[in-house]
């Protein structure tokens, strides 16, 4: 009988054992799950933040030839309005003050 009594004990006692040994293997994969997604988040992270710097970069670029282009356009209008102006102010003044009279 004392033999049947240690040997329920001694299997309590594994069964115990196994017991904390799951555990604890539940805990390492639980930390070793948690600490692989937070490692995989940093990364994502870290590549979209990239992609934003590059695309910021990027579209900067494309900002700033597109502004330049309008510049240009602007200017080369100016240009051109002044040009006419100097060519033709004469001219326009004479039809003004032509059309003026007319309809005085």
């Amino acid at each position: 009988m004392q033999d049947m009594i240690k040997r329920i004990i001694d299997a309590d006692n594994e069964a115990k054992a196994l017991e904390e040994k799951n555990r604890q293997s539940a805990e390492t994969q639980k930390e070793k799950i948690e600490r692989q997604s937070r490692e995989m988040y940093e990364k994502y992270m870290a590549e979209a933040m990239e992609t934003v710097r590059k695309n910021d970069a990027h579209e900067e670029m494309q900002f700033e030839k597109a502004w330049q282009d309008v510049a240009a356009r602007q200017h080369s209008a100016m240009i051109k309005l002044r040009a006419d102006y100097q060519n033709n102010r004469d001219r326009w003044v004479d039809e003004i003050v032509s059309r003026v009279i007319e309809r005085a």
